[in-house]
């Protein structure tokens, strides 16, 4: 690969448009894997990075990276995104009264969920944002996701692939103000580099990178006092400034998450866009995107042992041409 060309200076908030073509350009993947490649930025995540996630557990301490699956949250039907919806087929009810024509007593109990993908902690996968119609890998947007789903990049390519070095960023943890940053706040690539220097740890090539910004602990708070969700899959949130695109590119992680709902600092730096860090992300750089992951508790575990990487597994449900999926992230140290 051609050495990364040098950003410009801070985008023209009047210019969404020339600022997301010119770091289109900058941070393409393009054809770096073949023109058939359909796990884009996962090829970094190799054997090796594999064998060294695995060498980092040390206590055998593990953390569920997942916000629960249920009819409370966070979803407050943005998009027709809802809340899962749980119903029971089996219940003990049915067993106890013997209408579940079993022989010799036996009885059980079977459900069904209904739920979007993206409900609650998720993968967005490559066939989840298109820029001017084409997808991933240049391809165009309608030969790759058609009424039978993702044909191509379906986030079940990637179901034996997410399995390795997780580093956490708190930034939250190292530049906010009692452990959060506020609504708006762009963590520049200038953020993650100071929080991984004052973390003492590297993140590179095969890595993938949560960043913390205290979002959920913010939500939870909300929770507690009888608010609920509020707009916390929805609203204004801190995130990844349009700026990190090169630093995203450059670093060659295989995939990155944060603790809120769109990844991207909301507003968006940009007098009218939408998400136009997905729009370079993922259609030009191949990036997988975590979206509403807990990290709470295994950052304050990181902080109390100071080790900021561990084995990270995060398959998603290999769902048959799906654009995302739920994940139940395990962190163990």
């Amino acid at each position: 690969m051609p050495p990364p060309l040098s950003p410009p200076d801070p985008p023209d908030p009047q210019n969404p448009e020339g600022a997301i073509a010119a770091a289109a350009q900058r941070c393409s993947n393009w054809g770096r894997w073949g023109e058939d490649d359909r796990i884009g930025t996962l090829n970094f995540l190799d054997d090796e990075k594999r064998r060294e996630g695995a060498a980092l557990v040390r206590r055998g301490v593990s953390f569920s990276l997942s916000l629960p699956f249920d009819t409370n949250g966070p979803q407050n039907g943005w998009r027709r995104r809802t809340n899962p919806v749980h119903t029971m087929l089996d219940t003990g009810t049915d067993a106890e009264r013997g209408v579940q024509g079993f022989p010799h007593g036996l009885g059980g109990a079977d459900d069904v969920i209904f739920m979007p993908l993206q409900s609650s902690t998720q993968w967005d996968g490559l066939g989840h944002i298109f820029d001017h119609g084409r997808a991933w890998n240049g391809r165009a947007a309608g030969d790759v996701v058609t009424s039978e789903g993702d044909r191509v990049t379906g986030i079940e390519t990637a179901a034996s692939q997410i399995a390795g070095r997780g580093v956490l960023l708190d930034v939250a943890r190292t530049l906010g103000q009692d452990g959060e940053l506020t609504d708006g706040f762009a963590v520049t690539a200038g953020h993650l580099d100071e929080t991984a220097a004052r973390q003492g740890v590297s993140v590179g090539r095969g890595d993938i990178l949560l960043v913390r910004t205290g979002r959920l602990t913010r939500a939870r708070r909300d929770l507690a006092a009888g608010r609920g969700w509020c707009d916390y899959a929805g609203g204004a949130a801190p995130g990844l400034s349009f700026t990190t695109a090169d630093w995203l590119h450059d670093t060659e992680i295989a995939a990155v998450a944060t603790d809120t709902w769109g990844f991207e600092v909301r507003p968006n730096e940009f007098e009218v866009a939408f998400q136009p860090l997905h729009q370079v992300v993922i259609p030009h750089i191949g990036l997988f995107i975590g979206e509403m992951w807990d990290l709470d508790a295994l950052a304050a575990d990181c902080a109390h042992d100071g080790v900021w990487d561990f084995l990270l597994t995060a398959a998603p449900l290999p769902v048959t041409g799906a654009v995302g999926s739920p994940v139940n992230p395990i962190a163990i140290k």
